[in-house]
């Protein structure tokens, strides 16, 4: 097997990233760190590497000052937990799933995953099942149906659901021979635009603009993570929208955050009014959403010639499930992991990971993917396009290969996450914290604004120095 910096090196270099550049990176830790057959703590640390060194070689390029980088595995597989470590005013996060979310078994002696933590959600899935919101009843109404037939009427029905595979079922479906084709991180060309010169700033990423238009996990931890190096990240919101307030939280460190309701037309204006003085554009629509609403990368190019546009999607930007809605439990499922894991501990059924690895290390992809097409821009411009995805990431995780033994790794005790944490205040109340993972020795990497509350700030860029 690959090590990390092995890993690392594929990646860096294939998005356009010098080889020498890691020359200045220290990787520490070994796996495995936490119980799964699979390298999520490697995972971990080379997403967060990555992010890390893109943003060293950007501040290289605005300042002509070298430093160090430095990341250690433990700390970023913490930080791919941030969301269970949060404390507010030393309490916990509140459950983090619904009530009737979760695994059920199918007629024909299958699983299925439900993923109801919004309530459209929830309200889809018993329309299609025709049954009240309660487990018993949920489950009763599955004994009716097939797994994969279920799976398919739930999404025409609006749901998001996932029946589980093994891997072997999941490679021949056509999804996965289309993701065959795509590359971990797709970096292309979709305009002609003058190179855009660096802001003035002190930190890798001051001065550049960030619309964050994206809930739930990888697509924040994304904008969190270029606020980490300095960016003004813009988080656009709704109130129609909804949110799991405890990861809004904890993805909403470094962020201002704004109600622009697109489905009017006075606030697509806004939203093109912040566009056209943006940097990059990082979204989690599904294509024909956003297309729809006038902000395709297409769309995205002409207003703001130079934008870095940021696609995040479940299964790919290509093949018949492109279009689908998913999370990373639902990926999981659908893939093989869960089957796989399941396996490899021995229980009649699927396994989590022990970690939304799918969505952390796709939400570093993304802030990865947005710095190396915006150094690109900087030496010889143009508009770009980045593409990411769960499923794709997903078959990344796969070809790194397995662990063995690795389920027999000790849960992280407190005592094991206690150096990563730091107390800062927030707009609701004091936090205990994951700090950013990757050490950089002439620009640290830190959250100069507190996390706020949805839409407490107006919808405007603060002014650059």
């Amino acid at each position: 097997m690959q090590s990390p910096r092995e890993i690392l090196f594929d990646i860096w270099t294939s998005a356009g990233g010098g080889p020498s550049a890691l020359d200045a990176l220290t990787l520490t830790g070994d796996e495995p760190q936490l119980p799964s057959s699979f390298r999520v703590a490697a995972a971990a640390q080379v997403g967060v590497a990555a992010t890390g060194l893109a943003a060293a070689e950007i501040w290289k390029m605005r300042s002509g000052e070298a430093q160090e980088v430095a990341v250690d595995m433990r700390h970023a597989v913490v930080e791919c937990r941030s969301e269970r470590y949060l404390r507010l005013d030393g309490k916990p996060p509140p459950p983090a799933w619904d009530a009737i979310a979760g695994i059920y078994r199918t007629r024909d002696g299958g699983f299925v995953r439900l993923h109801t933590n919004f309530p459209h959600h929830r309200d889809a899935v018993c329309k299609v099942l025709d049954c009240r919101p309660e487990r018993d009843a949920v489950q009763a109404a599955l004994m009716q149906w097939d797994g994969e037939a279920f799976e398919t009427a739930a999404y025409a029905g609006g749901a998001v659901v996932a029946f589980m595979r093994s891997h072997e079922q999941w490679s021949t479906t056509s999804q996965a021979r289309a993701l065959a084709g795509l590359p971990l991180i797709s970096i292309t060309k979709i305009g002609d635009a003058a190179p855009k010169p660096w802001p003035k700033g002190d930190r890798p990423l001051a001065g550049i603009r960030v619309l964050d238009l994206s809930r739930v996990i990888a697509g924040p931890v994304a904008g969190r993570t270029l606020a980490a190096h300095g960016a003004d990240v813009l988080l656009i919101s709704s109130p129609e929208l909804p949110a799991i307030p405890w990861l809004s939280i904890d993805t909403g460190r470094g962020k201002l955050t704004s109600f622009v309701e697109l489905k009017n037309e006075q606030g697509r204006a806004t939203l093109r009014g912040l566009l056209a003085q943006a940097d990059i554009f990082s979204q989690g629509y599904r294509p024909r959403a956003i297309a729809g609403l006038g902000f395709s990368p297409e769309d995205a190019a002409r207003i703001n010639p130079g934008i870095i546009y940021v696609t995040l999607s479940a299964y790919g930007a290509a093949g018949p499930w492109a279009e689908r809605r998913g999370f990373d439990s639902l990926v999981q499922t659908a893939t093989g992991f869960n089957h796989a894991e399941g396996q490899a501990a021995g229980v009649d059924g699927p396994k989590e990971l022990p970690a939304q690895m799918l969505d952390h290390a796709t939400g570093y992809f993304m802030a990865f993917g947005a710095m190396m097409a915006k150094a690109r821009q900087a030496r010889e411009g143009g508009s770009w396009h980045v593409e990411v995805s769960l499923a794709q990431t997903g078959r990344w995780l796969w070809n790194l290969g397995r662990v063995a033994d690795g389920l027999a790794a000790d849960e992280l005790k407190e005592d094991g996450v206690q150096p990563f944490m730091e107390e800062i205040d927030s707009g609701f109340g004091a936090l205990r914290s994951v700090r950013h993972s990757a050490r950089l020795s002439k620009t640290p990497a830190y959250w100069a604004r507190p996390a706020m509350s949805l839409g407490s700030h107006p919808p405007q860029w603060p002014p650059r120095e």
